[in-house]
């Protein structure tokens, strides 16, 4: 059993089809998609249609915080009141319809595999690391206290649990249950701007993770962002740094 975990597209097109060549190519049983699909600026509107072909052909999908956004009243900053008018302009409404639909945690393989985009309870948190706030400023993550994270996982009954919305790739066991943040397919947090995806193997009953990183064409989605949208300074800035603040994702 080969699962492809994909999440946090964030309207790039150009990432997506990089990782999406990577997938084709690794020809899972199943490909999952962890949200936060299309709140960016790098032809939303193609990366949308390209992840609606992949639920068609049966890909699991839960909804991230940003499909949350799509609800009556979930952009409360001007920013993303701003934003959001200028995708309700570029991008299909019944797409984004469809995406604000999406349920919170969606399970496969007979409640083997239990996808969410945060937690199982909110697309706002995070499941193994929380923030921790610095009082002189900023601030940094550190891992759930594990006795924390046992206590919600263990009642899930999942051989594994996957999760997004940090944009940091990373794994743990807790019990018999595999727990694997994803890496985000754009808007990257640790300097490296490549586009990551995660494929899960399952052999004779044991799981293993491969976390993928692969290069695309940055300039070209900067590019777009600029020629079609006015947010194309923040989004170079973004994509060529890999420096995005997950926390306000």
């Amino acid at each position: 059993m080969r699962v492809a975990v994909i999440g946090d597209v964030h309207g790039n097109a150009f990432a997506l089809e990089a990782v999406l060549r990577e997938v084709r190519a690794a020809a899972p049983d199943l490909t999952v998609n962890l949200g936060d699909q299309v709140e960016g600026a790098a032809d939303p509107a193609c990366a949308a249609a390209w992840q609606a072909e992949l639920a068609e052909a049966g890909a699991l999908e839960v909804r991230g915080n940003n499909e949350e956004k799509l609800w009556p009243g979930g952009r409360r900053s001007p920013l993303t009141r701003a934003y959001g008018a200028w995708l309700e302009a570029h991008v299909d409404a019944g797409m984004l319809a469809r995406l604000a639909a999406l349920p919170l945690t969606a399970c496969a393989l007979d409640g083997a595999l239990l996808a969410c985009h945060g937690t199982p309870a909110s697309t706002w948190e995070s499941l193994l690391w929380v923030w921790q706030a610095d009082p002189a400023g900023g601030g940094f993550y550190r891992a759930r206290d594990p006795r924390e994270l046992r206590a919600l996982v263990q009642p899930l009954g999942a051989e594994v649990v996957l999760c997004g919305h940090t944009h940091r790739p990373g794994a743990t066991r807790v019990g018999d249950t595999l727990v694997v943040n994803a890496g985000a397919v754009s808007d990257q947090v640790d300097g490296d701007p490549r586009a990551r995806w995660t494929l899960l193997e399952r052999r004779l009953d044991v799981w293993t993770v491969d976390f993928r990183a692969v290069p695309y064409d940055v300039e070209a989605a900067v590019a777009w962002a600029t020629a079609h949208t006015p947010f194309g300074r923040e989004q170079a800035e973004l994509l060529r740094s890999g420096t995005f603040d997950s926390r306000t994702g």
